[in-house]
């Protein structure tokens, strides 16, 4: 069971059929861990290094040199290295390995050192609690969520002492020093083949809790990095707010989902685009409607409205819907100035490149709307429904009719001044005007003429 988990884990990067764009932001997280890693390995070093110096030594008189100092010396060496080169680019697969490898390798013969410093036979080093320092660097490994390098210290580690053992058993005539008696072995340089097993076996199953641990929280990472994926996306083909509420939703979104706001609806539309359309090139008539979005759009947002749906050349947006706000009128209102200051610049400029000069027709209209979800269990759509719509589409082809750039009902202009809303100039009131589509008479105000 255990080897087949291990051989899942080996094989994850193999399986994960992940875009690339996904794996990059996987990778930039492996990165910033790698640093991480560099700055724990420095300070586990360090503090090794201090807890040595002030610690007393008790050597011989005879020890012809200190060990410890110099492996310390040669792996702050190689730490600060690495920590400066993950600064400049990524570590390759196999420089990490070379890493772990070094990370055990320098330990563990340090631990190796411990009967030479202090002339003692071999079996002596057995017993040092320098060992527990094979669980850091095991868990260091863990940082970068990939299991394979924590599988990999953890091997080489329980490879490692196991040599350590075989060492003091076989190379230094430790086969006398082989005992079973535990209170022997614990006052003395005698060796224990049980308590050595002991410390192999802890090895290999902290190695693998720890595979398995990270196996399980790499998919959570890759899922958080999809879904942050995604969520970005999502904010592209939906308005950042309807993006939120989706990605944040506690339950499944479904249609039939709705919930009534006092929200305004702002229209806007390029006049004449049709007859463009008949005489440009279609690249420069997407160019067009590209200009005119990334001009609007911004504007828009700014002000607090939400992007609705692009029909075309129209926009419709609303203020106040996916998200409430008590000033929802004022900030519909406050944005057509800004969007008429703004088409007035785009009309310049078009002028002076030897382009098409198109005017828009902007309206607002404010009431009660049903906020929601619309569609099926294939295909959903975010949006409004209600009388304010239909007055703010019909209003702004009413601009047409009336000569002017933008209108917005009276109730609305009301509620926006109440709101905070002061134009710049006066806006003149048109009453009882006749609108297609709508069945009573309306006062409406010019706002932009």
């Amino acid at each position: 069971m255990l080897s087949n988990q291990l051989k899942l884990l080996l094989n994850l990067r193999r399986q994960e059929k992940l875009p690339e764009r996904v794996l990059d932001a996987i990778r930039v997280q492996q990165n910033a861990s790698e640093r991480l890693v560099g700055w724990f390995q420095l300070a586990v070093v360090l503090l090794f290094g201090i807890l040595y110096t002030a610690s007393p030594k008790a050597l011989s008189t005879g020890t012809p040199f200190e060990p410890v100092p110099w492996v310390l010396s040669v792996y702050l060496a190689l730490t600060v290295f690495r920590l400066v080169y993950s600064y400049r680019r990524s570590l390759s697969i196999p420089l990490l390995y070379f890493s772990v490898i070094i990370d055990m390798g320098l330990l563990l013969g340090m631990i190796w050192t411990f009967h030479v410093q202090y002339q003692q036979p071999a079996p002596f080093y057995l017993k040092t609690p320098t060992l527990l320092y094979v669980f850091i660097f095991i868990a260091l490994r863990a940082l970068r969520f990939e299991a394979r390098y924590v599988i990999a210290a953890g091997l080489f580690a329980a490879v490692g002492w196991i040599l350590l053992a075989a060492y003091a058993i076989f190379m230094a005539g430790g086969f006398g020093r082989i005992t079973r008696d535990y209170v022997y072995y614990m006052t003395s340089n005698s060796i224990l083949i049980g308590a050595e097993l002991d410390k192999v076996i802890t090895i290999i199953t902290v190695t693998a809790i720890l595979a398995v641990a990270i196996s399980r929280a790499r998919s959570l990472l890759i899922r958080s990095v999809a879904e942050s994926a995604a969520a970005h996306d999502l904010s592209r083909f939906f308005a950042p707010e309807i993006a939120r509420q989706i990605t944040a939703a506690e339950l499944e979104a479904t249609a039939g989902q709705g919930q009534v706001r006092n929200a305004a609806i702002l229209n806007t539309d390029i006049r004449g685009f049709t007859k463009v359309a008949a005489e440009v090139q279609p690249d420069a008539l997407m160019q067009i409607l590209a200009e005119y979005q990334s001009r609007l759009v911004p504007i828009i947002q700014r002000h607090g409205g939400a992007i609705d749906k692009f029909m075309g050349d129209g926009i419709m947006a609303t203020f106040g819907a996916a998200v409430t706000t008590d000033r929802f009128a004022a900030d519909a209102l406050r944005a057509v100035d800004d969007i008429l200051l703004a088409v007035e610049s785009w009309k310049t400029d078009c002028a002076r490149q030897g382009r098409p000069v198109l005017e828009i027709g902007a309206a607002v209209a404010t009431g009660s709307v049903i906020f929601g979800a619309v569609g099926d269990a294939t295909r959903l759509e975010y949006t409004v429904i209600g009388d304010a719509v239909n007055i703010s589409a019909k209003l702004e082809k009413q601009t047409k009719k009336e000569g002017v750039r933008a209108l917005c009902t009276v109730e609305t202009y009301r509620m926006a001044s109440a709101q905070g809303y002061q134009p710049t100039s006066n806006r003149p009131l048109l009453e009882n005007r006749i609108v297609e589509g709508l069945a009573e008479p309306v006062d409406i105000i010019v706002v932009g003429e």
